[in-house]
């Protein structure tokens, strides 16, 4: 769709030749990189440094990434990177010392984890089961534009504060972060105007290195780039994969964590969606988003990665860049998995300052809110409704109000509840209960229409 003072969609990239697909998806590498690799190293503080390999997880988000391009028929523009929701699941088991976790070491404990993961992973087929089953239109009923606008919003702005709080690090970098990628999304010429991301890296990159010769250093007084861990790195290197372990007890651990991600994975899929103005939840269908989603995280505990999950960042990427061609995302899994086999490749492009993750992350996260906002204005969801008010206000406290989430213990076993995750069942819930409702029927092409109170025969013609 193409509206006033911005360019056309692209939806294929071949025709802007092969050199500029291959800076299209090293774009979308930078997007995910940081939050990916911050969940192998945030595990291993939790198993005191025997823990997740940046190399497993790099491995695992590329190939999980292809795996669930192959099952989704390559139709959805989707980068698979780590799941944070599963962090609790893993310091729970990182301190379990009763039973026969008494005398392991964290190293023995990890392939528990990751068997938690894989059985995690395949409970999304249980859920794809039922949606192939009943039919993607009755699943839609309780995920109509109210519902799904609202919990795309809250994936924006739950965000937010990591993008504040990276950007701290060093205000001037990540104000030269932010800037350049406004000059070139809005002034930019050709390629330039489609890969801002990426000129936004390698210039606050570059700026990085001269404020550090300046003697800049970051808020808390660190080194704004730690050239050490670079020089210490190998050149190339084999994956340390592990086989995973199954257990009952780290299996009720991790796999409850599953009904959360599911949730989360279809406020992502409709935000995708409505970015790329495509029904990706009829076509290829719910289920075969939630089996590559879940087959590439039961893939990924298998050989000892993390839980793979569908990346909000690289969503912010196709709304800048409005190349929405799948083929740049292979791409960038392609980058991915080659990184994978060189550390010191991997920590150069680690070392960014997290102020640059920062300034960029204040337009890509914000560009997550707006999808969510333009999903609810396109469908032209009636907010003079008390229903529609309820629902929405519900869905943005929970999203927005329980930081934390909510923890509770079933069967001795800690189950943490995300704030997405809350406000996705409460907004299914009270979508399903309230009266009047709004529901999604997709028409003959991929762009969904809402039917609100119509009657017989206003329904047979929407169908139509």
């Amino acid at each position: 769709m193409e509206t006033s003072g911005s360019t056309a969609p692209i939806k294929d990239a071949t025709k802007l030749g092969i050199p500029r697909m291959l800076l299209l998806g090293l774009q979308h590498l930078f997007a995910m990189f940081g939050a990916t690799i911050l969940v192998p190293i945030l595990v291993d503080g939790y198993f005191e440094g025997e823990g997740m390999s940046i190399q497993v997880t790099l491995f695992c988000a590329g190939i999980g990434t292809l795996l669930f391009h192959f099952l989704t028929k390559g139709k959805v523009p989707a980068f698979l990177g780590s799941s944070f929701a599963f962090l609790g699941g893993y310091a729970t088991i990182a301190a379990l010392n009763t039973g026969k976790y008494a005398n392991m070491t964290m190293g023995e404990k990890l392939p528990y984890a990751c068997g938690g993961i894989v059985v995690a992973g395949l409970l999304y087929l249980v859920l794809a089961i039922i949606i192939k089953v009943v039919g993607i239109r009755r699943v839609m009923r309780f995920l109509p534009p109210v519902v799904t606008g609202p919990i795309i919003i809250c994936i924006g702005l739950s965000l937010a504060p990591s993008a504040v709080s990276n950007a701290a690090c060093c205000w001037p970098l990540a104000i030269i972060a932010f800037v350049v990628v406004v000059i070139f999304n809005i002034w930019g010429k050709g390629m330039f105007k489609i890969i801002p991301i990426l000129m936004g890296v390698v210039i606050a990159y570059v700026c990085a290195v001269i404020f550090q010769q300046m003697g800049v250093t970051n808020a808390d007084g660190t080194v704004l780039i730690d050239y050490s861990v670079i020089a210490s790195a190998s050149y190339v290197q084999l994956q340390p994969f592990q086989w995973c372990k199954f257990d009952i007890t780290s299996i009720l651990v991790m796999a409850p964590i599953a009904i959360a991600t599911m949730m989360e994975h279809i406020g992502d899929i409709s935000a995708i969606s409505a970015t790329c103005d495509e029904n990706f939840l009829e076509d290829p269908g719910l289920h075969r988003t939630l089996v590559g989603d879940g087959l590439a995280t039961a893939l990924s505990g298998v050989i000892g990665g993390p839980a793979n999950t569908t990346y909000g960042e690289n969503t912010g990427v196709l709304e800048l860049s409005k190349v929405h061609d799948p083929r740049v995302i292979q791409l960038a899994a392609v980058y991915a998995i080659v990184l994978s086999f060189s550390p010191k490749i991997a920590d150069i492009i680690g070392s960014m300052p997290t102020a640059i993750i920062g300034g960029i992350s204040f337009i890509l996260y914000g560009m997550i809110s707006a999808i969510g906002i333009r999903n609810v204005v396109e469908n032209h969801v009636d907010f003079t409704k008390s229903r529609n008010l309820i629902i929405a206000a519900v869905i943005l406290v929970c999203g927005l109000g329980f930081s934390e989430g909510i923890t509770f213990t079933v069967a001795g076993t800690s189950i943490t509840l995300t704030s997405l995750a809350i406000a996705s069942i409460a907004g299914i819930f009270l979508n399903a209960v309230l009266p009047g409702k709004d529901f999604e029927v997709p028409t003959k092409g991929n762009s969904p229409i809402t039917i609100t109170d119509m009657d017989a025969d206003d329904k047979a013609r929407a169908e139509k």
